[in-house]
């Protein structure tokens, strides 16, 4: 009996604790995420403008949404364009990087801080300014197309052809994340298999796509996923280098969001869009889980 009491003053106390050391997580995505979920949400059938209280008005929102709004499609169309180019790119680069750096050498941990260092400072607005700048009518790169010949007052700005691939080139910057990650994944590669391989005089353009590629699978999948979510979800580089200019080629749909909610005080109006664009990028990602069992290797080592 004494034994029974004090194995169960042992659980409830572990219990206690691990409740202690959680409840900072689960207070705050219970107020910073759940409840402001559950405001948005009703706020999507709304008509609100944040200085006055909402007004209940039933699916208008959503209805305006598909059938009285151009830019809305074309926020969806320019988002896509953006998120389906830039993370495949991202993830090449990625993978191409961490397979140089995969190889022992003595400055291989120097590469690699200096290689992850856009994904931490890429998003911020003073690389937003920066790139701004660097693609500027005077800015550096201009300057040294001129060195070659090249039209020196070319605007890549202001193209709307260009302009959505200045945004891109910065997203496929910041793919130290995704370096890291497939770089983990590298080394977890048995050596035997390559050795076995070499025996059996395969080529290294062979033990890349026999060998290294299907078992690299896993984390490819794991990085489309979070990369493309984070594709969606872009906002910094678009709001502060183009604002969604020229003719809304850049128009990004959580910029356009921002506008509505904030800049137009159309607030149950960006609600609603908020909500279209977690069931967009919910239906996405179920689209990848859905085609992982085709190209996705899970037969381990």
């Amino acid at each position: 009996m004494e034994n029974r009491k004090s194995f169960l003053l042992k659980m409830n106390t572990e219990r206690a604790t691990g409740y202690i050391c959680t409840s900072p997580f689960i207070v705050g995505f219970l107020l910073f995420m759940i409840v402001p979920m559950c405001i948005s949400l009703y706020y999507s059938f709304c008509d609100y403008n944040i200085l006055s209280a909402p007004k209940w008005i039933g699916l208008d929102n959503y209805i305006k949404l598909f059938t009285n709004d151009p830019k809305f499609i074309k926020s969806i169309g320019v988002t896509f364009y953006f998120a389906l180019i830039s993370v495949p790119l991202r993830l090449i680069f990625a993978l191409a990087v961490a397979m140089l750096l995969v190889k022992p050498s003595k400055m291989a941990a120097f590469y690699r801080a200096v290689y992850y260092l856009p994904s931490i400072i890429g998003g911020s607005v003073a690389v937003a300014i920066l790139w701004k700048r660097l693609f500027a009518v005077d800015g550096v790169i201009n300057k040294f197309l001129s060195v070659f010949g090249f039209p020196v007052d070319f605007s890549w700005l202001g193209n709307t052809k260009t302009a959505i691939w200045t945004l891109i080139i910065l997203a496929v910057w910041q793919f130290g994340s995704s370096m890291l990650i497939f770089l983990a994944a590298l080394k977890q590669i048995p050596a035997s298999l390559y050795e076995a391989a070499e025996v059996d005089g395969a080529s290294k353009a062979k033990k890349f796509w026999k060998i290294t590629l299907p078992l690299l699978t896993p984390t490819i999948f794991f990085n489309l996923v979070m990369q493309m979510i984070n594709g969606f979800l872009a906002f910094t580089q678009c709001y502060i280098i183009t604002q969604g200019k020229p003719m809304d080629s850049t128009l990004f749909y959580t910029v356009y969001t921002y506008q509505q909610s904030f800049e137009f005080y159309h607030t149950g109006y960006g609600s609603a869009m908020a909500w279209i664009m977690l069931a967009i990028v919910g239906l996405i990602t179920l689209v990848i889980f859905a085609t992982k069992k085709f190209w996705v290797y899970e037969g381990g080592f």
